[in-house]
């Protein structure tokens, strides 16, 4: 479990197949704390799992399918990617409730600038335009960010410049695909939602006595 904070921003340096899988190196400038084989952490919003680790970068284990389905197949060598350690029991929790489980990809619709922020336009399926709300969370590459607009296929997020000068959001550009997570929250409403309009006994009672 993450909370979308970012604690630092690797690079890219190379991914190498293996069989059915492939391995996926990270520079890094070294932690604090040490990190061992087998613990959690979020490339570009991704959990992976490491295999390796030493003062100089970390390798981790990738199924074909998350290259295929994330951004982490697009990277180039010297590519930053957004790292965050998996969330410790006690500690603060200032983003919001991120599992590393990418939902898809968006693209990058547009890029301007309102005073030192940036605004970014993200483009996105149906499916999963239905699960984001204005003012709700969503995470980008792994960022904990709040929603300022949205449609029927896109949504909009401010960026302040500290988010923008230290994450991997200073080397995006239009046109490039950014991995989607929409608030968990969200996604039990609307199971739970869509399971009860197949049935014939939908109430606005019976909803509020759920909750919504």
């Amino acid at each position: 479990m993450f909370t979308g904070l970012v604690e630092k921003v690797g690079e890219f340096v190379n991914v190498r197949q293996r069989g059915n899988g492939a391995e996926l190196t990270v520079a890094h400038d070294g932690w604090s704390e040490e990190i061992v084989a087998g613990e959690s952490v979020a490339v570009q919003g991704v959990c992976l799992t490491v295999v390796r680790y030493n003062e100089k970068s970390f390798t981790f284990d990738v199924l074909n399918e998350t290259l295929s389905k994330t951004n982490l197949g697009r990277k180039k060598t010297g590519d930053y990617l957004n790292l965050e350690r998996a969330m410790k029991v006690g500690s603060r929790f200032g983003g919001h409730i991120v599992s590393g489980h990418v939902d898809g990809a968006g693209k990058i619709a547009d890029i301007s600038t309102v005073g030192d922020d940036h605004l970014i336009r993200i483009t996105c399926g149906i499916e999963l335009a239905e699960e984001i709300i204005t003012k709700g969370s969503i995470a980008i590459d792994g960022i904990s960010l709040t929603v300022t607009a949205e449609g029927d296929d896109w949504f909009e997020v401010a960026i302040i410049p500290h988010t923008w000068k230290n994450t991997s959001l200073c080397q995006r550009k239009k046109n490039d695909y950014v991995n989607l997570e929409t608030d968990v929250l969200g996604k039990y409403v609307k199971r739970y939602i869509g399971a009860y309009t197949k049935r014939d006994d939908l109430t606005m009672d019976r909803l509020v006595n759920a909750g919504f």
